[in-house]
């Protein structure tokens, strides 16, 4: 059985940018915040993270209570935005999941910064939901290298097993390589999020494709 771990934005869909304005929308409505949030790095990154810098950025004491309240109403805010924000399914990818999904020996599972409601709620809204099976989340980790060995145990239990070498990771960004790296998987590159190929070529995966277009040879490359 060969395990696939996807990320989500930039390599199955672009959200149009619902994810940060959702972000936002909750920092003003949960503390009043009007000013914009400059610089703080999103791609390849866990939400958990991502908010955690947005309430240091605006000095918002981080305590426990107060990245709730910003979870809570970034998560009632996520739905419109996805509704308005007009994102789109990535070339192939439509195709490549249920190619993949037909296949007996492939697992498909998710490797995600978003948050488990999150990721339900960007995937539910492409209809995209059914073709995983288990997944690693960015709820809880800063380290995209912690999802990954979460996204991996979660398999690993799924599947009734206690370890397994056939696994691989799916993603767009060098944070994607370097997490496959650190729980032995192999790693495919996808160029269709915010890192071109020559920046992901230097992170050295296994595969590197532009786009998913060509969908029969990706799926030999993940099935063979």
């Amino acid at each position: 059985m060969r395990v696939l771990l996807f990320d989500i934005d930039g390599t199955l869909l672009n959200s149009g940018g619902a994810g940060q304005a959702a972000m936002e929308d909750a920092l003003e409505s949960a503390f009043g915040v009007t000013a914009p949030t400059d610089g703080i790095p999103v791609a390849g990154r866990t939400d958990r993270a991502i908010t955690t810098d947005m309430l240091k950025f605006h000095n918002i004491p981080i305590t426990q209570d107060n990245w709730q309240l910003l979870y809570e109403h970034y998560l009632s805010r996520l739905p419109q935005h996805l509704e308005s924000r007009g994102g789109l399914i990535l070339p192939g990818v439509v195709n490549l999941l249920d190619q993949l999904a037909a296949e007996a020996s492939c697992f498909l599972g998710l490797l995600t910064g978003n948050f488990r409601r999150g990721a339900e709620l960007k995937l539910g809204h492409f209809q995209l939901s059914h073709h995983f099976r288990c997944g690693g989340y960015g709820d809880h980790h800063h380290d995209r290298d912690d999802v990954a060995r979460e996204a991996k145990q979660d398999a690993l239990q799924t599947l009734g097993r206690t370890e397994h070498d056939d696994v691989w990771v799916i993603g767009d960004t060098p944070n994607d390589v370097k997490c496959g790296r650190a729980i032995g998987a192999k790693v495919v590159a996808v160029a269709t999020g915010h890192y071109t190929s020559d920046e992901l070529r230097r992170t050295q995966p296994d595969y590197l494709f532009e786009s998913f277009t060509d969908v029969a040879t990706v799926v030999e490359s993940l099935i063979n």
